[in-house]
Formats: structure tokens, sequence, C-alpha cells
């Protein structure tokens, strides 16, 4: 899964920046020594949807098109998608430290990691009996970075690997749209009161939809803390189920990413991909 994700991720870049020569199957397949059937087969059991298709869904235009429709999340912040848990791709129930918890840096807590493959990469994933603290994308020049950052967000816990254990979480985390058990995903988050409230707002974008800083910051009824909000987002210790890929720039240009821009376009097209293919 691993090596095929690397195939597409250089695949989705080549595209990007030939998007104007509207390449071929064939050129693109050889951009990542396949034959074009098997990556035309590749990329469309991994999206769902052809490479120029999905190309479609990482242009800027059809970026815009969501910024403008995403003011339909103003009134889902309305409904019952505002309380801690939320009904879509994913089931979350949010759970965060107290304040003498967060002084006390996770004193007594037991944090089970393990590395596993996933639809976007490597990625390690933390847990406790609370529930999943810790999700973050591997990279290859960094292998050790994802833990080292785990240590030090929480310096007096005991870390114990338990890859089974963790390989169940994964498995429902990243399970495909209308397999997933629908029992809540348990989140612990240790953060300042305000990067909680950012990522519990975050937790309130659907699949398929996106947001901007400032609407973002709005949303928490603070307009004017965009570059706040902008610095919680980046600082997100859950990726993926606590969705700050869903977070663009006004103009509709995607922006960076933690774990890398490609990633995050990568995570933004397959969303699309899976919502086009459920309604077809």
């Amino acid at each position: 899964m691993n090596d095929d994700y690397r195939r597409i991720e250089k695949a989705i870049q080549f595209l990007e920046d030939h998007v104007y020569d509207q390449p071929g199957l064939e050129e693109v397949a050889e951009q990542v020594h396949l034959s074009p059937y098997h990556f035309q087969r590749l990329f469309t059991r991994w999206a769902g949807v052809s490479p120029k298709r999905f190309l479609q869904f990482l242009t800027l235009q059809h970026a815009k098109r969501l910024l403008e429709s995403s003011t339909q999340l103003d009134a889902a912040y309305q409904t019952g998608l505002s309380s801690p848990s939320r009904l879509h791709d994913l089931f979350v129930a949010v759970d965060a430290v107290t304040p003498g918890q967060y002084k006390a840096l996770g004193s007594g807590l037991e944090i089970a990691y393990g590395l596993h493959r996933s639809p976007f990469g490597e990625c390690l994933l933390a847990l406790t009996e609370r529930g999943l603290c810790g999700l973050s994308f591997v990279d290859e020049a960094d292998p050790e970075g994802p833990l080292r950052d785990l240590r030090r967000r929480w310096p007096r816990a005991r870390f114990f690997e338990e890859r089974e254990r963790t390989a169940a979480m994964g498995r429902r985390v990243f399970a495909a749209s209308g397999e997933q058990d629908r029992a809540p995903i348990p989140l612990l988050l240790k953060g300042t009161n305000f990067q909680i409230k950012v990522w519990e707002a975050l937790l309130r974008i659907p699949p398929g939809a996106v947001t901007s800083y400032q609407r973002l910051a709005a949303t928490i009824e603070n307009p004017a803390a965009s570059r706040a909000v902008g610095a919680a987002v980046g600082a997100n210790p859950i990726a993926y189920v606590i969705p700050c890929h869903r977070v663009i720039l006004s103009s509709g240009v995607f922006g960076n990413y933690r774990y890398g821009a490609q990633r995050k376009k990568a995570i933004l097209g397959w969303e699309q991909a899976q919502l086009t293919a459920h309604r077809v």
C-alpha cells in the first residue's frame, strides 16, 4: 500500500505540473514505471475515479466552487452537528484533558503506538485508554519524527509499542466508506482551550467540503484570529480524523500541509472521488 501511495503521489505531482499539456495515460504511467493498463487499474482502485477526473478535483476553479458552497457549513453549526460528536465519514467523540492533566504533561498516562500502512502512506497511531491521542503521517526523510513529536507532546507518559492494538484502530479510521464501525471513535485531545475549540470546529466540516481560515475563525466567533486559527490547525495532533486538510486559502489555493502539500491534495481529491462514486 505504501508503494502504491508513493506512485499515486508522484502521478498527482506530474499531472499538476503538466495540467496545461494534458498528458495522456501512457505518459503519466511512464513517470511511475508502470504500464498504462496497470497504472489505470492502480489509480482507479485507489481513488475510485480515473486520473483525469481526479485532476479536476484539484483545480483552482473546483476549489473556489467548494469554498462558495461552504456557506452551507454555517447552517450545520446551528444544528446537531455542533455537538462533540459528528455523523459524517467517521463518528468521533472528543474528550479533552483537564487543566490539571495538561500541566502534568501526561504523567501516569500509558500510550500504545504503532506504525501502519494507510491509503495516504505510512502513519503512526497512538492510543490511550481514553481514546486516540495521535495520528501522524511518516516522512521518509525523518521516519522517527512522529514518535519524537508524540513523546514531546506527552513527555511524562509511558510509551509501549503495541501494533496489534493500534492496528484495530487504524482499520476503523481508514475503513472504506460504508464499512466503518459505527461506534464513536474516541479522541483524547491535549491543547489549549483555543486549540481544542478550533479542532472541534474542524470536526464539523463534512467530507467533500472545505473552508478557509477566515471562515473558520468566524465560526468560533473570533473573526480577527485567522492567523491564530492557522497555527492551531497546523498543531492538530490527530491528522485525517480531525480534518485540518479541509482548510484552504480564501483564494482557492490548497496551501501548505504539515505532512506535505501533495498528501493534502491526495486526501482532498480522494474524498471528492468517494463522494462522486456514491452519487452515481
